[in-house]
């Protein structure tokens, strides 16, 4: 491999700080640094391999597919492939394509002024070619960011061969140019991403003529317009993503353009708990505390609505539905310490109850399941809270919190009673002081919003456990007694 200068590249997948561009700026000043030009998949593979060798993270953010996805991305970006990639909605598809950017190298040289931001070393329009040929060594050059090189197009049935290939510019010939020259084209957005990474999301949505415009980008690697006679040699990765409930029934690729990608990778939804809770811990823009207990409440619930018979698998349930449900909570909770003076908003167990009522459009439920929807949600909701009580709180001896509620005042809660109102009504401080410390210790529940939400949750597994009753009240508030 041939050995390019530092200033060239950089491994580090940083794409909001820039470093300085390299300081050439002619083409003769470009030779004499030492730069070596190199293909968009040599950039790639070059920077993978060593950020795997030096035990640097290719793909920050990216949770649950490190035994998975990951690897087979990898052998397939090593190998110099194009790829789609196939999964439910929500699975991470798009994050991944964007993710890729970083593995380009941070700078690049590009001809000035060039309109498909060709390298100086290889001009490939007409006009950069006589630009090339006239200057020589004096050819002006200006340095692209990595974050420049990856264009994304949402396939969408309007879609033309225009937007994506390219047309004839009638501006161009209004100048006066004739319909045969070259020059007269507008670019499309393939040949606009030369030297980068083009990626197509929902690509079967691609009406399948427009497909086929497509099959000499990825097989020969230049585009034809309108009977043209011009060859670009293009450098593009092409990437794609797709559906497979929408590959089978609403669109299709074509058998020609599914056999020109050289990778066709399955994703899937978090496999573990604990990658499901941190998808919604890194991905949330949460505006109030939530404890990672009711975090995690949340991500059972989504795992058990993926599993759930009644709910359509077809369709899936996408990560940002326990992502908005993660934000939710976090507003309600914001929305009672507006309403009472709370001075810090924490999320509880009845703050779960938004979830519901809001989302529940975000899933489909099965043709036989109408006027149940409600019920489902529900149990599996309670489903949810039961195994985190279990997880967290086993163990702890609750009878003196029982006991409490049997022989004193019920506990009110609902979403117009403070922390500290709700603390304040436990009965026996002095006989359940041991248990409320347990419950906060295990729940890392410090201060009065943390502590209140945690018995919240013991109050509500008690309630599950048939130890304790719970109803509603005229006011909309939840007793526990």
């Amino acid at each position: 491999m041939e050995k390019v200068p530092e200033e060239n590249f950089t491994t580090s997948n940083s794409q909001t700080t820039e470093s300085r561009p390299p300081s050439p700026r002619t083409v003769g000043e470009l030779r004499a640094s030492g730069h070596v030009q190199r293909s968009v998949r040599d950039e790639i593979r070059h920077n993978l391999l060593t950020a795997l060798r030096e035990g640097d993270d290719p793909w920050p953010g990216i949770v649950g597919f490190e035994a998975t996805v990951i690897p087979q991305l990898e052998r397939a970006l090593i190998a110099g492939h194009d790829v789609v990639m196939l999964g439910e909605r929500g699975q991470g598809k798009t994050r991944i394509l964007r993710t890729l950017v970083g593995l380009l190298d941070e700078w690049t040289p590009v001809i000035e002024g060039s309109e498909l931001g060709e390298h100086p070393y290889e001009p490939i329009t007409p006009a950069s070619v006589r630009r090339a040929a006239a200057l020589l060594d004096e050819l002006p050059i200006e340095w692209r960011h990595r974050s420049r090189r990856y264009s994304e197009k949402l396939a969408t049935p309007d879609t033309s061969v225009a937007d994506l290939v390219g047309d004839i510019d009638p501006m161009k010939v209004a100048e006066g140019r004739s319909l045969g020259d070259p020059e007269t084209i507008h670019f499309g957005l393939i040949p606009r991403a030369h030297r980068g990474i083009v990626a197509i999301n929902e690509l079967p949505d691609l009406a399948e003529r427009i497909q086929v415009s497509m099959l000499n980008v990825m097989e020969e690697r230049d585009i034809q317009v309108r009977g043209y006679t011009l060859r670009l040699p293009l450098d593009v990765l092409v990437m794609a993503s797709a559906n497979p409930e929408d590959y089978t029934n609403r669109g299709r690729i074509i058998t020609p353009l599914k056999d020109r990608f050289g990778a066709e990778i399955r994703t899937h939804y978090p496999l573990e708990l604990d990658d499901e809770i941190s998808v919604i811990e890194q991905e949330a823009d949460l505006t109030a505390t939530v404890p990672t207990f009711i975090t995690e409440i949340l991500a059972r619930f989504t795992r058990y609505a993926r599993d759930h018979p009644s709910i359509d698998q077809r369709s899936g349930v996408s990560a940002r539905f326990s992502i908005a449900a993660a934000e939710t909570v976090a507003a309600a909770a914001l929305h009672r310490a507006t309403v009472t003076g709370e001075d810090v908003p924490v999320a509880r167990v009845v703050d779960l109850e938004s979830v519901i009522e809001v989302l529940r459009g975000k899933i489909e439920f099965e043709s036989g399941e109408e006027g149940r929807e409600l019920e489902i949600l529900e149990h599996l909701l309670r489903k949810s809270v039961a195994d985190t009580v279990r997880a967290h709180l086993g163990g702890i001896d609750m009878a003196p919190l029982v006991d409490a509620l049997e022989n004193g005042e019920p506990v009110v809660t609902g979403d117009r009673v403070t922390a500290s109102d709700f603390l304040a009504s436990i009965p026996s401080p002095e006989t359940t002081a041991g248990v409320l410390d347990g419950i906060a210790e295990r729940l890392d529940a410090e201060a009065d919003g943390e502590r209140a939400s945690a018995l919240e949750l013991a109050l509500e597994g008690l309630f599950l456990a048939r130890r304790i009753g719970k109803e509603a009240d005229d006011e909309g508030q939840t007793i526990y007694g």
